[in-house]
């Protein structure tokens, strides 16, 4: 009986045995359906993750392509641009800001003058903006060859020089005070295809002609003239011994009669001042008018990359205004004198005929009457090299060195200025480039008990 029992008892427990395993297989068999179904959700959760993660990216990336691809910051005003030139309007704005700091002093120098101050904040930050605006003529009022130009600009602080340095040649572009100044107005004509040129109003005498695709006339250079985007020293972007009048009433004619041959001549106000019209000075009271001719030619040197462009420029400037002569203290009139002005590009890094990478050098001369003039003499020397870095082929780094010798009766103490600065000019992208710029100045002013000068310059231009 007891045998019969537990055989019952055994049965029956390995029957509920069955049961639950039976049972618990179910149940896990349904928890492993379920987790599978909650991996298959999270793979679609993290797959809609990922691709809107891919499609973020790839948008930030667009965004960030297309504006490093603008050719202004508005890109070029959100489109109007091109439908405005396209009816013959073209208008630019542009920001030139410059931060610069003199990294060695020597305290104020004999005499009381500014001497080479490292404490000073004024002028550290300077800049100027730009308003341009081009009417082509010929395509709103069927004029041939004619355009209309304004040239509107501003700025703050007269720079570097005036708080702690005190350079002749000027350590930066010194943006000035004014708020806003109608620097230029003129009416330019073309015709001959260009071989013969006029431009007349109001102007600025210092460039605005090309010959065969360079800066010609007056006094302008491929390397060593535009202190936007070249060096910022005014000795290494201009020569200080030409008297060029301020933005005034003027006159350009530009002939080519010859393939790579030019001559230029203008004539301007030399009693100009640029925050006025130019009307009082140029036609009432005393009219004094400032000349200067230049002449050059544009040769084109054989390589094993392709053509080698040079510019040489031979000028020759007349003012008649009266000048106090530095010897004796009396007026005299008449004062003249001649500068030289050549670039010439030396390497090419590939043959195609609009690719520019290469390396390129300058040399300015001047030479004034040293009884009426503080600089009787002037020579710059330098270089530039575009596109050094790979991958960095629109940037550009510049070397220069400039000597201004100065007149002794003019109360200068030292005989020579010397300057020499050395800038990388990086595009951020085509409308923004920024520059960091180095400069040593020997016997800045020209004055005794000053050091030489050291200073650190940041330039940003922004064009919109």
């Amino acid at each position: 009986m007891r045998k019969s029992i537990l055989v019952a008892i055994l049965v029956m427990a390995g029957t509920c045995g069955a049961a639950w395993a039976q049972d618990d297989a179910a149940a896990l068999a349904q928890d492993d359906a379920a987790l599978a179904q909650d991996d298959a959700v999270l793979a679609q959760d993290d797959a809609a993750l990922g691709q809107g993660h891919e499609q973020s990216v790839g948008h930030t990336l667009t965004c960030i392509r297309c504006m490093v691809d603008r050719p202004t910051v508005t890109r070029n005003w959100f489109g109007l641009g091109k439908q405005m030139e396209e009816m013959g309007i073209s208008v630019g704005l542009s920001l030139n800001q410059v931060y610069q700091v003199s990294l060695r002093g020597s305290g104020p120098a004999a005499g009381g003058g500014p001497g080479v101050q490292t404490h000073r904040h004024n002028g550290r930050w300077t800049g100027a903006y730009d308003f341009e605006v081009e009417l082509d003529l010929e395509r709103l009022l069927n004029i041939p060859g004619a355009s209309f130009y304004t040239h509107t600009q501003g700025g703050w602080s007269s720079g570097l020089d005036a708080s702690s340095i005190g350079s002749v040649l000027g350590v930066s572009i010194g943006g000035g005070n004014s708020s806003i100044v109608l620097s230029e107005a003129y009416w330019r004509q073309s015709l001959l295809e260009d071989k013969l040129q006029l431009k007349i109003g109001k102007l600025d005498m210092g460039g605005g002609f090309e010959c065969q695709g360079c800066p010609v006339a007056f006094d302008t250079n491929a390397f060593a003239s535009d202190d936007n985007a070249q060096f910022l020293n005014g000795g290494l972007n201009g020569n200080p011994t030409i008297p060029l009048p301020d933005l005034g009433m003027g006159v350009v004619v530009y002939v080519e009669p010859v393939k790579g041959y030019y001559a230029s001549i203008g004539v301007a106000d030399a009693q100009a001042v640029a925050s006025e019209t130019g009307f009082n000075t140029a036609f009432h009271d005393e009219d004094y008018f400032f000349t200067i001719v230049e002449a050059g030619l544009v040769p084109n040197l054989p390589s094993a990359n392709g053509d080698l462009q040079g510019t040489y420029r031979f000028g020759f400037w007349y003012d008649p205004q009266p000048k106090e002569n530095l010897v004796n203290g009396k007026n005299v009139r008449d004062d003249k004198g001649f500068y030289l002005n050549f670039d010439q590009v030396v390497y090419k890094e590939n043959p195609e005929a609009d690719d520019i990478q290469g390396a390129g050098l300058f040399f300015r001369y001047g030479f004034a009457h040293k009884d009426v003039n503080p600089i009787k003499c002037f020579w710059s020397i330098g270089g530039q090299y575009r596109g050094l870095i790979p991958s960095r082929d629109d940037d550009v780094l510049g070397l220069g060195l400039a000597t201004a010798q100065l007149t002794e009766s003019a109360d200068f103490i030292k005989t020579h200025e010397t300057a020499v600065e050395t800038y990388y000019n990086a595009v951020v992208t085509p409308g923004m480039t920024f520059t960091p710029s180095l400069q040593w100045i020997t016997n800045p002013g020209g004055v005794s008990g000053v050091g030489n000068a050291w200073i650190l310059g940041f330039r940003l231009k922004v064009t919109f």
